[in-house]
């Protein structure tokens, strides 16, 4: 299986796309947010993803820089469903008043011979917390982090080769979700800055952490490979380099600090 990440950045970014990634088996495809634009239309095609591959799609909450995307694709899909250059279903997994908003959006802003294929073949799933769903072949389990600012949920999944991948959304790992994260080989977490430059960036404002917190996550946790996003922008030629270099001082696993459209086999 193979990670491919579309976008690196934090809510502001302009210089890289916002945070969201996928998992591919073949040619198929489990999407995982959508970033906040059509951006996402060429960031797929550059990675070679044709949308109509795409029949998974998992929506952490409701910001922006994760949701207005999935619009872009609805729209997309729904034109491939009306031209029948799209098989089967597209299948979005999200808690329920997600649901309800992501199709209020488009509703208002997409033509309703689009609109018509959502809840037929654009199907909500409505995930709870500790619900399960087998993805690409794998099972999934998705569980709410317990967010402070929207309810936001990540999700861990048993991947073909035995091994456990989690995405924890984009805020700091919470101990409630232990059973979720635990044993866990890979691990996706925000990192919003350095440690040292936290008075700049004030990620705990936001609700974030820096690269340091990160990585002393990972290594109370044992995780083997940890992987960095949801970044600022402003060091992003040499964040690679200089992430790495402050988390190495606490994390001595694989560290992965990815540019966008870099990929890794699971």
């Amino acid at each position: 299986m193979k990670l491919t990440i579309l976008g690196t950045g934090n809510a502001a970014v302009s210089e890289c796309y916002n945070t969201c990634f996928a998992i591919s088996e073949g040619s198929r495809h489990f999407l995982i947010d959508a970033g906040g634009g059509n951006r996402i239309l060429k960031v797929l095609k550059d990675t070679g993803i044709d949308i109509c591959d795409i029949h998974d799609i998992f929506v952490t909450h409701e910001h922006v820089d994760h949701v207005l995307g999935i619009i872009w694709l609805i729209r997309l899909i729904g034109q491939r469903m009306n031209q029948e250059t799209y098989d089967d279903e597209l299948r979005i997994y999200c808690h329920e008043e997600l649901s309800e908003k992501i199709q209020a959006i488009a509703n208002m802003t997409i033509q309703q011979k689009v609109c018509r294929h959502m809840g037929g073949r654009i199907r909500f799933d409505i995930v709870k917390s500790g619900d399960s769903r087998h993805i690409l072949g794998c099972p999934v389990t998705f569980f709410d982090i317990a967010s402070t600012k929207a309810k936001q949920f990540g999700f861990t999944m048993q991947l073909n080769n035995g091994k456990k991948f989690t995405c924890v959304g984009d805020e700091p790992y919470n101990e409630m979700n232990h059973e979720y994260v635990k044993g866990s080989d890979w691990l996706l977490h925000e990192a919003f800055c350095l440690f040292g430059e936290a008075d700049k960036f004030k990620p705990y404002e936001k609700h974030h952490s820096t690269v340091k917190e990160a990585c002393q996550l990972a290594e109370s946790l044992s995780i083997p490979n940890l992987l960095l996003y949801h970044t600022e922008e402003t060091h992003l030629r040499e964040r690679k380099h200089l992430y790495t270099e402050e988390g190495k001082k606490y994390f001595h696993g694989n560290l992965y600090v990815p540019d966008d459209l870099e990929t890794f086999e699971l």
